[in-house]
């Protein structure tokens, strides 16, 4: 069986994966959960890009949601996107395995693709994250060969899924790349070169949401309080760090898989974990990316445990950078170690494979799935498809017809919602994204009763009036606001004053503030930006262009093109 086949039926494995776990969710319409938002006919607006002063978490994710919705249906292309999660994890993962076997080689696939970090974190919404997620294996593998001809290139294109998945999905796969370039075979000062250049094209890949994040308005919150509400969590009988171990450990317990953690599950969840990094530590003989991939692995897990263990450390430490704050879910840092279970799992497939176990091989393939059957059928149906109502379409249509400024108040004061019509399932309020002006929505997250401060400066002007439930118009107007939207819970909420009311219906009532004399103003300076999406444009070109090109980026390990000698003849 070639290379080529192999790949394909992990991809086919992968997709039939796909296609178990999402279930309902395939089914035409969205699916809306916590970070998870897509809407139709989405726009490339201020939001897109990050010019509004919130943090750009999703950028540039949601620019590349918005540009495949010009050419196929939105609803479509979050399907696309969540299938090729599972096609990617199953295909990447089983690449790494370097077995001449077929079933060891998709004991991995299945193992990175189906476990507690991917449902917990597909519940979480977090589709972006785990998109960078997927790629992370062939992230280890370029990572090893970037002294190689080519090897920048491929080093870049390899970080490209996590590239579109913003902040945190490029910093796990950055982290995993300098371990596995630092401690690769060679000399030291070829790995520091390999370094050198794996920062070069994480820093080149990131511009697009780090420029605009180091052009926030100065004085807004930060991010360092709240720590402990996001860190790790026991959702086993092994308590917080054993559950890190088993993947697991997910700050919200609303996004555990329904069933998980029971004991005996776990007990045999956790066996086959120790079984699979005894086999790595024993059997994995990769000398560019074993040492690296297991490096990652320990130093991911101590940043997951480290909200966990030490959160006034790590308040602290988010004190001195706001950009620290990435640390502060550090369960998503366990996805090195989950990279390392799977090849591990897939040596000790191969072992009992060469031992003629073919029953052993068969059954650590099957093994993830069997342990936790309830991420199958849209994770028990929780991932359902629903349908925007025809009050938002109307919403849309009275609202970004108009030609008047101004911008949109969503109330009740909340960031996230739980519509009926998503079957109460709780989701990041997507009229941000749903109109094509500036919304202005409560972005300060409550857990447990803890508040975490907001982080968008107009939220932060307008939520004194905001919270009262009933603004006056007469501060509204005078605050660039031409619109009042009211979700969720029809007259409960309302402005207070001379607002008209242009919609009412079952699910939205929308009022029109007149006299409004200008809207928000770009928080960020829109030069900046461009240019570092031109910049990153430029490596991606790049990356992607054959070896012989005028273009060169030294430092990535592009190669000057030389002159043609004249005395060979080109055929």
């Amino acid at each position: 069986m070639t290379d080529r086949t192999r790949h394909l039926v992990a991809a086919l494995t992968g997709l039939g994966l796909g296609l178990a776990a999402l279930g309902p969710g395939l089914a035409p319409g969205f699916v809306l959960s916590y970070d998870m938002v897509f809407v139709p006919d989405p726009a490339f607006t201020r939001l897109t890009f990050g010019l509004t002063g919130v943090v750009p978490r999703h950028v540039p994710s949601d620019a590349f949601v918005t540009a495949l919705a010009a050419i196929v249906p939105a609803d479509a292309v979050q399907k696309l996107v969540l299938l090729a999660v599972f096609v990617m994890a199953c295909t990447s993962a089983a690449s790494l395995v370097p077995s001449p076997r077929l079933l060891p080689r998709l004991a991995a696939g299945v193992c990175y693709a189906w476990n507690p970090f991917v449902a917990e974190r597909l519940l979480l919404g977090q589709w972006a994250l785990l998109l960078g997620y997927a790629a992370l294996p062939w992230v280890v593998a370029a990572a090893a060969r970037t002294d190689e001809p080519g090897g920048g290139r491929r080093l870049v294109r390899a970080l490209l899924p996590a590239a579109i998945g913003g902040f945190a999905a490029l910093a796990v796969s950055a982290m995993t790349a300098l371990a596995v370039a630092f401690m690769g075979a060679g000399r030291p000062r070829d790995r520091l070169r390999a370094g050198l250049r794996v920062a070069a094209a994480a820093a080149a890949l990131s511009l697009p949401w780090l420029v605009p994040g180091a052009l926030r308005p100065a004085g807004l919150p930060g991010d360092g309080t709240a720590v402990g509400l996001f860190a790790a969590r026991a959702d086993t009988p092994f308590g917080t760090l054993g559950s890190l171990l088993l993947l697991g450990g997910v700050w919200n317990g609303e996004t555990v898989p329904s069933g998980y953690g029971a004991p005996v599950t776990a007990t045999i969840w956790l066996v086959v974990v120790v079984v699979a990094l005894a086999a790595y530590w024993r059997w994995c003989r990769e000398p560019g990316w074993r040492r690296g991939a297991a490096v990652a692995a320990a130093a991911g897990f101590a940043v997951a445990a480290f909200g966990a263990v030490a959160a006034p450390v790590l308040e602290g430490v988010i004190g001195l950078w706001p950009g620290f704050a990435v640390l502060r879910d550090g369960q998503q840092f366990a996805a090195p170690l989950a990279v390392v279970v799977a090849v591990g799992l897939g040596t000790a497939a191969d072992r009992a494979a060469e031992a003629r176990w073919p029953g052993v091989a068969a059954a650590a393939t099957a093994a993830p799935v069997l342990l936790l059957p309830t991420l199958a059928w849209g994770a028990a149906g929780d991932l359902r498809a629903v349908r925007y109502p025809d009050d938002w379409a109307r919403a849309r249509q009275i609202i970004d017809g108009d030609p008047a400024p101004g911008d949109v108040l969503v109330l009740p004061w909340a960031s996230y919602r739980s519509y009926p019509w998503n079957h109460g399932r709780r989701v990041l309020d997507p009229m941000p994204r749903y109109l094509h002006r500036r919304v202005v929505v409560d972005d300060a997250v409550t857990v447990g009763g803890t508040t975490v401060a907001p982080e968008d400066p107009r939220a932060v002007e307008l939520a004194p009036a905001a919270r009262t439930g009933t603004p006056p118009v007469t501060t509204l107007r005078d605050r660039g606001v031409r619109y009042v939207v009211v979700d969720a819970e029809p007259g409960a909420h309302r402005p207070s004053g001379a607002a008209t009311e242009v919609l009412r219906g079952p699910d939205l009532v929308v009022y029109r503030l007149d006299g409004v004399a200008h809207g928000a103003r770009d928080s960020a300076p829109l030069a900046p930006v461009v240019a570092a999406w031109v910049l990153t444009g430029l490596a991606v070109f790049w990356s992607i262009t054959p070896s012989r090109t005028t273009l060169s980026f030294p430092l990535l390990g592009g190669i000057t093109p030389r002159r043609p000698d004249p005395r060979r003849r080109t055929p």
